[in-house]
């Protein structure tokens, strides 16, 4: 910096690191462009975006911050299990982990390395099957702009960057969608936001609720770069140089077709490696489907990441009595698209009780053949199997990593599978029509 001489240095484009080092920089007399290191401490720092929630009325998740196990006890207990518990200042939600008991606490507590009071270990209640939300938005101190509203296809409690996400939201009412817009103009203007900022928001019961606020370039920027047909990271340098959202006409984009981001993994170059998803990120990469309705964008974002999709053949469902109910559906659904399904007993019981026609298949070490047979001999072409604890089954792991092994898609939540049958559905009732992304942009014009 001192041999450049520079104008000063932007901060909101390497992610979590730059943002770390922001007061340091200020400290030692360098300028930042763009946001202020004070207001992306006042986002960063736990007690101060607390406050600046409560001064907003803006809805958070109950939470603490605690360096010992004895408050992390006290924290958690006051908030209810499960709580989600994850270090201060940490990328890819390195050591985030969902704790459903006391003894984890312990076991997480005794484990973790560098907790300081600068460094605390983060407490919050973990919301089950919650929306998330992921919103980008431009702002130079006076207006802001939103450049994409994504709702995730996975349920809050697995990684921002695992989930598949579409743009814009599938599932979400119009009151919701306006809810986080005025959220996300309020957090801005308070935050003096100039430049770029990612808010990640989380859906439960019709209730909006913060998870955190970002005052930089998100990785989910050139997905809505492309879907909307703005450089958004471009427009972000201008207005940070010192140019207004009004100098630049900017304004949110209506699509017209629904984009979807999918993440791909690394899992088939880990044999014996856990394919299920939480709070730490595992993927590798992403791929984008775009399409006139949601459906059929997610199918291509599935083709795209390499998953084989099946037009036909068997279905084996697995899931845990909380899901029975909402796979109901699902399952009904298959069937009517002339797929068959079999299920392990209680499943199977279930589905049959409820007039959907199973067959059924011993579980592992209760006869042959079992699921793992059927999956060698090709005979099962697509695995629902969400989980039925803390810690995973082994039945459930031998049974993902067999389906990994012989190249069978297989999906692990709820929201996943609804988007892929309703993606199967559109497979077999239209035809897939190829275009190019600038085809899809002169549809914004």
């Amino acid at each position: 910096y001192e041999k450049e001489k520079p104008l000063g240095v932007i901060v909101q484009f390497g992610g979590q690191t730059p943002l770390n080092l922001s007061v340091r920089l200020e400290k030692a007399g360098v300028k930042i462009l763009g946001t202020s290191s004070d207001s992306i401490d006042r986002a960063e720092d736990r007690k101060r975006f607390q406050k600046l929630l409560e001064k907003l009325n803006l809805k958070q998740p109950d939470n603490g911050t605690v360096v010992t196990y004895e408050e992390a006890k006290v924290v958690a207990c006051k908030i209810g299990y499960p709580v989600l518990v994850r270090p201060s200042y940490v990328l890819g939600g390195s050591a985030m982990e969902i704790v459903f008991e006391e003894k984890e606490l312990e076991a997480y507590m005794n484990n973790a390395i560098d907790v300081a009071p600068e460094r605390p270990i983060l407490i919050d209640k973990y919301l089950s099957d919650a929306v998330e939300v992921d919103v980008d938005a431009l702002a130079d101190g006076d207006d802001c702009v939103i450049a994409g509203i994504m709702e995730h296809i996975e349920e809050a409690g697995v990684h921002s960057g695992d989930s598949a996400c579409s743009l814009p939201p599938y599932t979400l009412s119009e009151e919701i969608i306006d809810e986080i817009r005025v959220a996300t103009k309020k957090l801005a203007k308070e935050l003096n936001v100039i430049g770029l900022m990612n808010i990640q928001f989380a859906v439960k019961d019709n209730e909006l609720y913060m998870i955190e606020v970002n005052p930089r370039g998100s990785r989910t920027v050139p997905f809505v770069s492309k879907a909307t047909g703005v450089p958004w990271a471009k427009m972000a340098t201008k207005v940070i140089l010192g140019k207004s959202i009004k100098e630049l006409g900017l304004k949110e984009v209506k699509l017209p077709y629904t984009a979807v981001k999918e993440a791909v993994f690394p899992f088939n170059r880990f044999p014996g490696v856990d394919i299920l998803l939480g709070p730490e990120m595992k993927s590798t990469g992403e791929v984008m489907g775009i399409d006139a309705d949601f459906g059929m964008a997610y199918l291509k974002a599935q083709l795209a990441a390499g998953q084989l999709i099946p037009r036909s053949g068997t279905v084996f469902i697995t899931v845990k009595d909380s899901h029975k109910e909402k796979m109901l559906a699902g399952a009904k659904k298959l069937k009517e698209l002339g797929f068959d399904i079999i299920a392990t007993q209680g499943t199977a019981k279930f589905l049959n009780d409820n007039g959907v026609e199973v067959k059924l298949v011993p579980k592992i070490g209760e006869g042959r053949p079992d699921v793992v047979d059927l999956l060698k001999n090709g005979e099962v072409r697509l695995v629902i199997n969400t989980p039925f604890g803390k810690v995973p089954l082994k039945d459930e792991i031998i049974i993902r990593q067999a389906a990994l092994r012989h190249n069978v898609p297989v999906v692990t939540t709820i929201a996943g599978a609804k988007a892929t049958i309703c993606a199967l559905g559109d497979y077999l009732n239209k035809k897939i029509e190829i275009a190019s992304l600038q085809d899809y942009k002169k549809q914004l014009v």
